[in-house]
């Protein structure tokens, strides 16, 4: 009865979501202070039961119940426990338990950490997570049953999918569902702040380091999911502008804009309108990865599912809390709609036009990943959008961004300096040119790989030029703030970034090659000899393995093993080998045997000389510790007395309203 008891733990979720979701949001609107009073104690009940249902789910894979449908699916008695325990998350049940478990610790920790919110404020916060969790919980009870039975029971089940049997898969879903789900408490202070009317900028003050540590998590998802798919794909890539892909940056470049314009808004009373419509855009990309996700109407190796019932219900979903909060947002906006007049050379100025940017690469973005839909429902025919239409844009649209970058920190609210413009300018100009020229002497005269040193040096030239200015001029306690210290690293990070990226783009190596036994091939000033191809087995596979030793100057410096694996259940699989450096990639992928009559034993394999490319991660590390940094900030945490204060002046406007 163990997996009713987990169906059972979902509906009771679903109606303490329900309780969360309504009686507080009655209890702020009437001022009933009971009903307020719901909230905190219906949310940490929601989230016992979640618990209870995700851990029995977890009870079902580890002790292989295959009397569970989706066990049966997606485990097998020879999968290692550690992948059975991934595997909870693997297929679209499961996963969605993931997405709704996350979203139930966003809130149990919203409601710990809001106790000195304004009462009003707080009961309509987490009304409004009760409300997102009410569609979540109803479309996993309706549609979408993890603990569905199979009767009856087999003796074993089918299998995981190989290309999840990767260890990035048991937390890069994890973490980038910490993301998506995190923008949910930005959107529910927006939503709150709306229907409020009367706590002007206050409460963007509240939500900054939420937002911060959503974006955070959201950064480190793209980066483990990037480095999955580099290393478990064999293709030696790092990001193909996938749809799935795609749905996940869609938020992050919104989120990017919200986390600037919040700024904005708590430092200077500006852009409040855009603040809240940025809250509800990165939470609604959010959910439409979810339909993409989980629809079918997207190919891709990261979709989850293709029943069209489901696609509809998270469709009807999305059309009303987009369309709800739009609409909230016309009746209500005009109302904290207002801010302090800021001079065309000001931080203000050069934030808004970041703002601008990332937000139409967003919608450029958005348009390139539906169009195929777009030109599917109109009878176009089938259009496919891919690297070459991303490619062109996005860096078109990111320059202004890039230029910019070491210019915001020295602006001043409101107006800027000239002078120190100018001396800015001059000193990380000086330095970008001068490695520029240097670099291109190393790179053959790829121009790709010299403007990659150059943004990369302008971008990190002008943020130690702003540390080194803090620290001579500020005293040693108020020198780096943890906001300060967040926005230096996560602007170093893209700089790290840009580096990466260019840098291994252009300098990059690849060769195709048909290899027997004792060959040689020469790339990237590196010897690939392949020695030949042995058996090898794990626990639910075997392979053809690879040996390939990799020589510089006659010196050997590793021994490479890649693999084509087969599966319990007949899948193929490869298994590329990395050697990891600091400065290059070493990787090898085996393909298929070339030799029909076994005379020369020879195989194609995949060689691949990339030079910087752990940069690329490296520099969305630095970009997501920098948003934890910031959210730690000493400025956000609420005191008693300023939330009463601010409570009071909230009644007030509301009574004056009435």
């Amino acid at each position: 009865m163990t997996p009713e008891l987990g169906q059972l733990a979902l509906i009771l979720a679903l109606l303490l979501a329900l309780a969360q979701g309504i009686l507080p949001m009655l209890g702020a609107w009437h001022g009933n202070r009971a009903l307020m009073a719901v909230a905190r104690p219906a949310a940490a009940g929601q989230a016992v039961f979640v618990a209870l249902a995700f851990g029995i789910l977890v009870w079902a894979f580890v002790h292989f119940d295959f009397s569970v449908q989706y066990v049966a699916d997606n485990s097998n008695l020879a999968l290692p426990w550690y992948y059975r325990i991934a595997a909870v998350w693997g297929a679209h049940e499961g996963s969605l338990l993931l997405w709704i478990f996350i979203l139930n610790v966003w809130t149990v920790a919203l409601a710990a950490f809001s106790q000195k919110l304004p009462e009003v404020f707080a009961a309509r916060v987490l009304a409004v997570m009760g409300l997102i969790a009410v569609g979540f919980l109803a479309f996993i009870i309706f549609t979408s049953n993890p603990f569905g039975r199979l009767l009856p029971m087999p003796g074993d089940g089918a299998d995981l999918n190989p290309v999840l049997q990767d260890p990035g898969m048991t937390f890069h879903p994890p973490v980038l569902y910490t993301g998506y789900v995190g923008f949910s408490v930005a959107f529910a202070f927006s939503i709150a702040a709306l229907l409020g009317g009367g706590l002007e900028q206050a409460w963007v003050r509240w939500a900054r380091p939420w937002t911060n540590i959503a974006w955070a998590f959201l950064t480190l998802g793209i980066v483990a999911g990037s480095w999955w798919a580099y290393a478990e794909l064999g293709w030696g890539g790092w990001w193909f502008w996938d749809p799935v892909e795609n749905a996940s940056f869609m938020p992050w470049l919104v989120g990017a804009a919200l986390i600037h314009a919040q700024a904005i808004t708590e430092k200077r009373g500006g852009l409040r309108a855009w603040t809240i419509l940025l809250s509800i855009f990165a939470f609604s990309l959010s959910l439409l990865g979810t339909f993409l996700v989980r629809s079918g109407v997207l190919t891709s190796v990261h979709a989850f599912a293709s029943d069209p019932r489901r696609g509809i219900f998270i469709l009807i979903f999305l059309t009303l809390v987009v369309g709800g909060s739009l609409l909230l947002y016309a009746l209500r906006a005009p109302k904290v709609a207002s801010g302090k007049p800021f001079k065309p050379v000001s931080r203000e100025s050069a934030l808004l036009i970041g703002n601008l940017m990332f937000a139409v690469a967003a919608a450029m973005v958005l348009l390139g990943t539906l169009f195929p839909l777009i030109g599917d429902a109109l009878n176009l025919g089938r259009i496919s959008v891919g690297p070459p239409y991303f490619g062109f844009l996005f860096p078109l649209l990111m320059l202004p961004v890039v230029l910019l970058l070491p210019f915001g920190p020295f602006l001043r609210w409101g107006k800027g300096e000239a002078l120190m413009l100018k001396q800015i300018l001059l000193r990380a100009g000086i330095a970008a040119a001068a490695c520029a020229i240097v670099a291109a002497f190393f790179v053959d005269g790829q121009l790709k790989a010299i403007a990659g040193v150059a943004a990369a040096v302008w971008i990190v030239a002008g943020v130690l030029l702003y540390a080194y200015k803090r620290w001579r001029e500020m005293p040693r306690g108020r020198r780096y703030p943890a906001e300060m210290a967040g926005m230096l690293l996560a602007h170093l990070g893209v700089g790290v970034f840009m580096a990466g990226v260019l840098l291994s783009e252009s300098l990059s190596v690849t060769s195709d090659v048909r290899m027997a036994p004792g060959q040689t091939e020469h790339i990237g000033g590196y010897d690939f000899r392949f020695d030949g191809v042995h058996r090898a087995s794990g626990p639910n596979w075997r392979a053809d393995q690879g040996v390939i030793t990799v020589t510089r100057d006659g010196r050997q410096l590793t021994v490479m093993h890649p693999q084509k694996r087969t599966y319990l259940r007949g899948q193929v699989q490869t298994e590329s080998a990395v050697d990891a450096g600091i400065f290059r990639d070493l990787y090898v992928a085996l393909g298929e045997p070339m030799d029909a009559n076994k005379v020369e034993d020879a195989w194609s394999l995949r060689l691949y000389y990339k030079p910087f490319i752990r940069w690329i991660w490296g520099g969305g590390l630095l970009m997501m510790l920098g948003g934890f940094v910031c959210a730690a900030d000493k400025r956000f945490r609420l005191k008693r007395a300023a939330a009463d204060a601010v409570a009071a002046e909230s009644l007030q406007v509301q009574e004056t309203h009435a």
